[in-house]
């Protein structure tokens, strides 16, 4: 598997807003996603808890499913919620605020939810190489081309963008699929108490949830153990006040983007070298890592 990356952004922005032909490419698997964050990429049990050590739980936030024909499920909020012995299911990935981009096929910066992460000046990731990048990101896209299934890359090359897919032969060291039957405990997670979620799906639904609701999933997820549906009590009470504490430049930056930014797809109100300086200003001075250039 070979890729070009450079000036793409492909896997880290939503499209929808300029090519509503991608509402399609983010659905994978029959339970549909209670919320509607576009290209959410879902974490391991131990890339959670580094995030939550490393002071970034800000930067991460939980997915719930709608529940698939003859699976369990439970309600919570008036919603049906697909879950495990009466326990929702729920991943955990990362957040994606509005940022001024212009990733590949864009004559100008456009407001488009991106991921946390992403510079939106350089296109590249701020955490790539780094031991927070997570799993899923780096062997994008192996499992899409292993089961035959449409890329971002291709989805780009499509509409203009050039040669992307370089070699669409998977890796052989391919780790097991986020949501293959290995993944409870370590990808897929259950929320032990359903009953303590009054008003938090509602929020989770509605894009309103707070870093307390956020930070409830989080525990869980540190808390869980890998096969299974046990969830060990003490770790998970103390990730959720280390994540509900967190309060990192993510945080701020996502807080800055989503005050200041305009509808989706909307054109940016600056020139090149004024969003250069908002970005620098929003991410890069509040001490968000530098980005390394492109080979």
């Amino acid at each position: 598997m070979e890729l070009r990356c450079e000036g793409c952004a492909g896997c880290c922005v939503d499209w929808r807003p300029l090519d509503p032909a991608a509402a399609d490419g983010d659905r994978a698997g029959p339970r549909p996603p209670l919320d509607d964050v576009y290209g959410l990429a879902p974490l391991t049990r131990d890339e959670v808890a580094r995030f939550v050590d490393d002071g970034l739980a800000d930067a991460l936030v939980p997915r719930l499913f709608e529940p698939a024909e003859r699976d369990d499920s439970v309600r919570v909020d008036g919603v049906d919620l697909a879950a495990a012995d009466g326990r929702p299911v729920f991943v955990i990935g990362l957040r994606k605020p509005p940022k001024p981009v212009a990733p590949i096929g864009t004559d100008e910066p456009r407001w488009l939810d991106a991921c946390a992460f992403l510079d939106p000046t350089t296109l590249q990731c701020r955490i790539h190489g780094s031991d927070r990048y997570p799993r899923t990101c780096a062997t994008y896209p192996g499992h899409n081309l292993e089961l035959g299934a449409e890329t971002e890359c291709e989805r780009v090359e499509a509409a203009g963008g050039g040669d992307r897919l370089l070699d669409d032969d998977p890796p052989a060291d391919l780790p097991a699929p986020a949501f293959g039957p290995q993944a409870l405990g370590a990808s897929v997670f259950a929320y032990p108490d359903p009953e303590a979620l009054d008003g938090v799906v509602a929020r989770l639904r509605d894009d309103a949830a707070d870093a307390d609701d956020r930070a409830r999933f989080l525990g869980a997820a540190v808390g869980s153990r890998p096969g299974s549906l046990s969830v060990n009590r003490d770790r998970m009470a103390e990730a959720r006040a280390r994540a509900r504490d967190a309060d990192s430049w993510v945080g701020a930056a996502i807080r800055e983007w989503t005050d200041r930014a305009g509808d989706d797809g909307d054109r940016v109100d600056r020139d090149g070298d004024e969003r250069d300086r908002l970005v620098r200003e929003v991410e890069d001075d509040a001490g968000a890592p530098g980005t390394p250039g492109w080979d």
